[in-house]
């Protein structure tokens, strides 16, 4: 397996809170390779080449043509990046599946059809598969021969996903599981020839199977209507009695639980570089429009609040993707000599992803929301026409709504965020209750308040600090019932991946040897103080949920401690910002 990332130190999932890491131990955009960059420079060529001459037929739902285009990525092993060369692909890391991701997220529709293919109609196979099974289907899929899709939702059963109702039952000579039931939302579902489906074996045992559309009982309903991606494809998966055979069993029986989550954290995770990607495009599409709008005898690009929004793009973009880099190396690290020839190898793979199934989650919910915002604020700059259909700012606000909903909601990763590393701690994975009675140490003895040297690595110190309080002041007040207070928990899971975001930003920075005024240095000042005092409202929300009276008094002393920091002249920062952007026309560092 081709990787770059592998040499890493090895950490723990959530250890961010805990531990200090230094720019060298971190992996960056910076740090990709050669063969990464010809692997994007690929993509890229792919994109110019196939996918935007026949985007208006993809965009309106020509779905032949989707797929005619899928197939041609798959001569370039663009749909099989990750998959061993003994089945069809080309074996390289997951850094190398970023890279594409990005290159591939220009448009929402033709990044459904490409990512829910490559991703999670292919990753069960490849992860959970016997070896006859990874022999029969990965060649057909990596050459697009096969198109995959993934049967997880119901009518009923969207996040609760174990509440599925399709039934399997054994036929009485034992050769066939029988599938009855409807799934709902099936991305690629109107054209798959593979779907991963799951059902419960006698009504109770949740078990996932390889189903193809040639077997009889398959159809697929009408094509959804569709807020964004119009171009993809969603529509229902009806099975009636569907003999399936015993041998396409993926997994164990009742063991589909381990399928679903696992393939769910990788979908989370590769959801990273799509809204990066995005986010990159439409930033470069107002950069030009602010150039060439004239209003009140100049160019918007000169207005102020213009240019505001342009640069607040840029420093989230920054964000985003230092977070999505950092936990595609912190993954890698794991995998050092991995070979896929080698019988534990996929097992090394779902250890390394499950290791860090929280930073997953944070990765989703973060960069879709990173998208959101971008392209809300390009329908803004783009005023009146970024309503219209003509511009593509109005389709890609339109597309990244779907990503909120993608892979388990937002409110559930947040919920999975806090809670997941809770559970960690309390199974003594996770030195979380030493570390937050270390802060009640701090706070009794009276923290100094004295600006340190390097003001920026102690906001990211203070950020990691009023965390802990909080997960510390909540457990204590709940205990084992904290998890019924989702409010609680989401907002501990702001200040979590806030905390995550700044280490990242800051190491980051620091790792390009940023000197003061330079962009990755302006993009970093702003954001790591923003994100500081995000934090301090939803502290705010929990210390008010968790403590009352005097109690709460001291805490609100103990957080305005925290909170000490000297600010900076953002004006002049995004001003600066904006300009290096609208001279290079698209997001830079």
């Amino acid at each position: 397996m081709a990787t770059a990332t592998a040499s890493y130190p090895k950490t723990i999932g959530g250890s961010f809170l805990i531990e200090d890491r230094t720019p060298e131990e971190i992996f960056t955009p910076e740090d990709l390779t050669d063969e990464h960059r010809a692997i994007a420079r690929t993509a890229n060529e792919f994109w110019n080449k196939e996918v935007e001459p026949n985007l208006e037929e993809i965009q309106h739902g020509n779905h032949d043509v989707a797929v005619k285009v899928l197939r041609k990525s798959a001569e370039l092993g663009l749909l099989a990046i990750t998959t061993p060369e003994q089945y069809g692909g080309m074996e390289l890391d997951l850094a190398s599946v970023v890279v594409a991701a990005e290159t591939l997220a220009r448009d929402g529709s033709y990044a459904g059809w490409h990512g829910a293919h490559a991703g999670i109609g292919t990753m069960p196979i490849l992860l959970f598969g016997t070896e006859e099974q990874k022999q029969k289907y990965l060649p057909k899929l990596s050459t697009g021969e096969y198109i995959g899709a993934y049967c997880l939702s119901e009518p009923q059963a969207g996040s609760d996903a174990l509440a599925a109702k399709t039934r399997a039952d054994l036929s009485p000579d034992g050769k066939h599981y029988i599938l009855n039931g409807q799934k709902m939302w099936i991305t690629n579902g109107g054209k798959a020839d593979l779907f991963t489906v799951f059902a419960k074996v006698g009504g109770e045992q949740f078990t996932a199977f390889l189903v193809e559309r040639n077997f009889a009982g398959v159809t697929s309903g009408a094509e959804e209507k569709k807020m964004g991606i119009k171009g993809s494809s969603t529509c229902a998966i009806f099975l009636d009695n569907v003999h399936v055979p015993v041998e396409n069993v993926l997994g164990e029986i009742g063991r589909g639980h381990i399928i679903a989550f696992n393939i769910l954290n990788l979908g989370r995770l590769k959801l990273g570089p799509f809204a990066v990607g995005g986010s990159k495009n439409v930033l470069a599409i107002c950069l030009k429009y602010s150039k060439e709008r004239k209003a009140f005898g100049t160019t918007i690009s000169h207005f102020g609040m213009i240019q505001h929004k342009l640069a607040e793009m840029a420093i989230r973009i920054y964000a985003a993707e230092s977070m999505t880099y950092r936990t595609v190396g912190l993954i890698e690290s794991q995998l050092e000599d991995l070979d896929w020839k080698q019988a534990d190898a996929p097992k090394r793979m779902l250890k390394a992803v499950e290791e860090f199934a929280a930073e997953c989650s944070i990765i989703k919910v973060y960069t879709s929301e990173v998208l959101d915002y971008v392209v809300d604020e390009g329908v803004q700059i783009h005023g009146g026409y970024g309503f219209h259909q003509d511009y593509a700012v109005e389709r890609a606000y339109r597309d990244s709504r779907i990503n909120r909903i993608f892979e388990g909601t937002n409110e559930i990763n947040r919920m999975l965020i806090t809670g997941m590393l809770l559970k960690r701690a309390a199974r003594g994975q996770l030195g979380l209750v030493k570390a937050a009675q270390a802060i009640m140490a701090e706070i009794l003895s009276g923290p100094s308040s004295s600006f340190s040297e390097n003001e920026e690595a102690r906001l990211v110190q203070n950020a990691k600090k009023i965390s802990l309080m909080l997960m510390g002041l909540a457990f204590q007040k709940y205990m084992m019932e904290l998890e019924k207070q989702q409010e609680i928990l989401a907002a501990i899971a702001e200040t979590i991946m806030d905390v995550f975001a700044m280490e990242s930003v800051l190491l980051r920075t620091q790792k390009l040897h940023a000197a003061e005024g330079s962009q990755a240095h302006d993009l970093s000042g702003v954001f790591l103080r923003d994100a500081l005092g995000h934090i301090e409202l939803n502290a705010r929300t929990v210390l008010a949920a968790c403590s009352e009276g005097d109690a709460l008094r001291t805490n609100m002393v103990v957080l305005r401690r925290f909170m000490k920091f000297e600010p900076v002249d953002a004006i002049a920062i995004r001003r600066r910002i904006a300009t290096r952007l609208l001279e290079a026309e698209r997001y830079i560092v």
